[in-house]
């Protein structure tokens, strides 16, 4: 059974961005209490990103700081499952998701302390680049087969909301989770992964969102405020795997239980037409 206390891993999933990945290993250097493991996954980057893992593998020491060079690029989800096996493999009894556009934060782990006491998924807050709170709540709608936005009022008195979704940018999960359910689905390659893996978890343990602060937002993105929350800009690729994914999340909710195919596919339009809001006035309104 997973120790609150048992070896800490880090896992990096990360392509052709070295110099932001040069940060946020830098931040994990320059943690209180350091990882035990800290996993990077590169999935076959062109740039200098092979560089900048070998200058901190000889800070870290290469049995601290693995270097997982892949032959072909498998996107975030396929870099997450070989992320989180690898951490496994070396006996990491927590596993903390994050992407290459990230800072942590120096108290981190002590801040992640009280909560793995007692969850097994845990999620701390972000800071976007400019130093405000960066909003990512979110719950996922079983009838409609979508995550829907939820306020940061809904913490409670001890600072947590339980949900159902996730994020692979700050997910901490425990072993005995993973072992539980799997590792991540590497064919989703981008978008929607993370999300129907807290799904998953959430079936057999909670989900928390804690109020605590652990990383920060490197990468600008444009965004236009809806009041609930904000919508980012997104690439084509995110996209085209936004609304090929619904396949996969459409059949892993009817495997598990709670399909409805009306709701199922009113959600499906609605992401469309989410995509499209996305595409009009996020990115052609900041041309």
């Amino acid at each position: 059974m997973t120790q609150p206390t048992g070896p800490f891993a880090i896992a990096i999933v990360t392509f052709n961005r070295s110099a932001l990945l040069d940060e946020l290993l830098a931040s994990a250097a320059a943690m209180d209490e350091r990882a035990d493991y800290v996993v990077v996954v590169d999935n076959a980057s062109t740039d200098n990103t092979q560089e900048i893992v070998a200058k901190w593998q000889a800070e870290f020491g290469s049995d601290v700081l693995i270097n997982q060079r892949l032959d072909t690029n498998t996107g975030g989800a396929g870099g997450f499952s070989e992320g989180t096996r690898v951490a496994l493999e070396l006996g990491a009894e927590w596993v903390w998701l994050m992407d290459d556009d990230v800072e942590i934060m120096t108290d981190a782990r002590a801040r992640f302390a009280p909560w793995m006491e007692r969850f097994k998924v845990i999620h701390g807050r972000r800071y976007d680049v400019d130093g405000t709170p960066f909003y990512w709540q979110a719950k996922f709608n079983q009838f409609l087969g979508v995550p829907l936005p939820y306020s940061a009022k809904d913490f409670n008195a001890d600072g947590y909301a339980i949900t159902n979704s996730g994020t692979f940018e700050g997910m901490l999960i425990a072993a005995d989770t993973v072992r539980h359910i799997g590792l991540p689905d590497p064919r989703f390659f981008i978008s929607w992964d993370d999300a129907i893996y807290a799904w998953l978890a959430s079936r057999v343990t909670e989900v928390a969102y804690v109020d605590e602060f652990v990383l920060q937002k490197k990468r600008a993105q444009k965004q236009v405020n809806l009041g609930v929350r904000h919508l980012n800009d997104s690439s084509p690729l995110a996209k085209y795997h936004v609304m090929r994914n619904r396949a996969y999340v459409g059949r892993y909710f009817e495997i598990h239980g709670g399909l409805s195919r009306i709701g199922f596919g009113l959600g499906t339009a609605l992401t469309f037409a989410k995509e499209v809001f996305r595409l009009i006035v996020v990115e052609r309104s900041f041309n």
